[in-house]
């Protein structure tokens, strides 16, 4: 507990440090201390959560692409993300996407050969899952304040290694695959994969199954493979890890390899104040990243991956997110009414917070502020002329439903506890 402090303590320290450098005036209360994070954490109900019951669901959705028989989506849905072409896109260069270009895509998609592969895969290290086949990205306006980067519309999210999936199809010049994982689906570059037999599948369920607690630590096979996030999964077998290895032939092969006590542990922790803490010091202070960009996380990766080593299963995005319990909807309340609601109502640790678009974890209550944590990437503000700018976060935090409250600019319009609609107690 003492090393955990030692780290929030800093994770404080840099968030003070932070908006000390950046905001126009002082927010209204003062950052959280890493005492208060602790103190938060144990007024948190341990039993809140039926792990037995959370983790058997965990898995039976982590492994639905290797009992599936074909991806699941229909087809129109699959090809969703073409209806960018009716939008303005720009692309890395801020030009404008053209009409040939889209047309590219569409054609190199393939869609004719949809699911006729159906092939069961794994990933072999993390993966970006794009919207269209390609990496380069989609940008609304990039002069405008929210549009541009971060938020490349061409990233649908970001999936781990180790991840089961179920290949569709491959694009037309086979650099890409279709696939579908419990979560999402788009398309993956084809050297991210292997190809799993059903050997290989009965090799991979151990039923022993461990889960990494350490953010962005390198695994070595025996090369350099991949930065491990949290919420990764990993067989145990012996006193080894299994991850898969390319056959040089696009098949999957096991390979084990060692993994430290402070890196994984056996899923599902438990729920108690010790473990939310210790998985909430490695996700707090990472930089934002929409759909997983550039290896981070955005705000339902936040979430999802806080409660994956606790063996609670969440969708991907934020409006999915909040099918995972119960929904109260607070959205016909004030500001003030939203605010007590959360106070009365909300569990710490163990609630979500959701907005169009965002979502946030709610940790318990200090000075009479609700307090939650989230990977946010911005305030919205408004200069006295009525010019709209945004204050960047840019990274996981915790801060109030109101952060930016007391700042010159403040918008309450956008006022983000004004636009909350509803908690989900899991």
């Amino acid at each position: 507990m003492k090393k955990i402090f030692k780290q929030l303590s800093l994770i404080c320290l840099s968030t003070i440090l932070f908006t000390a450098c950046s905001v126009k005036e002082p927010t209204r209360i003062e950052q959280p201390k890493a005492s208060d994070i602790v103190e938060l954490s144990q007024t948190a109900n341990d039993n809140f959560i039926n792990q037995n019951e959370a983790s058997k669901d965990f898995f039976e959705k982590f492994f639905i692409p290797w009992n599936a028989k074909k991806v699941s989506y229909p087809k129109i849905e699959a090809m969703w993300g073409q209806s960018y072409k009716n939008r303005k896109v720009y692309l890395e260069n801020h030009k404008l996407a053209t009409s040939e270009w889209f047309d590219k895509q569409i054609d190199n998609s393939n869609f004719d050969e949809y699911n006729t592969l159906v092939k069961k895969a794994i990933t072999l290290k993390n993966t970006n899952v794009r919207v269209l086949p390609t990496n380069s990205v989609m940008f609304y306006d990039p002069t405008k304040p929210g549009e541009g980067f971060p938020f490349d519309y061409n990233q649908n999210s970001l999936i781990k290694l180790n991840t089961p999936i179920m290949v569709s199809h491959l694009s037309k010049d086979r650099a890409w695959a279709y696939i579908e994982s419990s979560t999402v689906g788009g398309w993956i570059e084809i050297g991210n994969l292997a190809f799993v037999s059903e050997d290989f599948i009965s090799q991979f369920k151990t039923s022993n199954y461990y889960i990494s607690i350490k953010e962005k630590f390198p695994i070595y096979d025996p090369i350099f493979r991949e930065y491990v996030k949290v919420a990764t999964i990993f067989p145990r077998n012996g006193n080894k890890f299994i991850i898969a290895k390319n056959d040089g032939n696009q098949n999957a092969l096991i390979s084990y390899i060692d993994l430290q006590e402070d890196e994984v542990e056996a899923m599902p922790l438990a729920f108690n104040s010790e473990n939310r803490i210790k998985i909430m010091t490695q996700l707090l202070d990472e930089a934002y990243g929409w759909g997983g960009l550039l290896n981070n996380r955005d705000c339902s990766s936040f979430t999802q991956d806080y409660f994956a080593p606790f063996g609670k299963f969440l969708h991907r995005n934020s409006k999915a997110q909040t099918t995972n319990g119960k929904l109260l909807d607070v959205s016909k309340l004030s500001i003030d009414e939203k605010k007590k609601f959360i106070k009365e109502n909300g569990v710490p640790f163990s609630t979500l917070v959701y907005l169009k678009g965002h979502i946030m974890l709610y940790i318990g209550t200090k000075n009479d502020e609700p307090l939650v944590a989230h990977n946010v990437w911005s305030v919205r503000l408004k200069d006295s002329e009525g010019n709209k700018y945004r204050h960047i976060i840019g990274k996981a935090s915790v801060t109030t439903l109101e952060p930016g409250k007391g700042m010159k600019d403040f918008d309450e319009d956008n006022n983000i506890l004004g636009r909350v609609t509803g908690i989900v107690i899991l």
